[in-house]
């Protein structure tokens, strides 16, 4: 009697469907960070077990944020596919997009814990630094978030003239200058301007 066997792509998308369910109707929390990464690359490489892959790119990384955080090029040498590539990197971008919005509306100064959220994703997992410029308007209202620096693993340059320079044409009244370190938590403090005119006219900064 012949013995029946199961097909290997017909199989994972049984545990895809069930993955699908208890997503649907327990939100969040109900999969595992493996399970999460595992649906995630299965949209990616819809007949092939992707459990295996999951895995292992969650211990090579440390967990689910460094993962979502490396860059392409580093990706790229784990031997994944630009599909494969592209699905983790439009995970982390809906995930910063989700977190911004929070602080895009209203006083930015009265919600830190949001800012806090999303400075934390955006930085803390980097392999290397990077400068962000937080411009503020009179009301601590966000009118630009602007990446200003990208360095090596202990350092990014920043050029204050330019700083400033940017700061006057946005008519920026506050900022909020944040760097990472990659061996360490992200640090953040805040630079107000209480007269941009004169900051303008200021020899201190060169700009004339």
């Amino acid at each position: 009697m012949a013995t029946s066997q199961i097909d290997p792509a017909h199989d994972a998308s049984g545990h895809r469907a069930r993955l699908r369910k208890r997503l649907i109707e327990g939100g969040p929390e109900a999969l595992q960070d493996h399970e999460l990464v595992e649906y995630l690359l299965a949209l990616a490489i819809p007949r092939r077990d992707t459990k295996p892959m999951a895995r292992r790119l969650l211990k090579e990384y440390g967990g689910l944020g460094p993962l979502l955080s490396a860059d392409p090029e580093s990706l790229g040498r784990m031997e994944l596919s630009e599909g494969v590539i592209a699905a983790l990197k439009i995970a982390e971008a809906s995930a910063l997009r989700l977190l911004r919005s929070e602080i895009e509306q209203g006083d930015i100064l009265s919600n830190w814990q949001a800012l806090s959220d999303y400075l934390r994703a955006d930085m803390a997992h980097r392999s290397i630094e990077r400068v962000r410029v937080l411009h503020l308007n009179s009301k601590n209202r966000l009118i630009r978030d602007e990446l200003v620096s990208e360095g090596s693993i202990d350092q990014a340059a920043v050029h204050v003239r330019e700083v400033i320079r940017r700061a006057i044409e946005l008519s920026s009244v506050a900022l909020i200058i944040v760097h990472n370190h990659p061996t360490h938590s992200f640090r953040s403090r805040r630079i107000t301007f209480k007269h941009v005119e004169t900051l303008e006219k200021s020899p201190i900064f060169g700009i004339a």
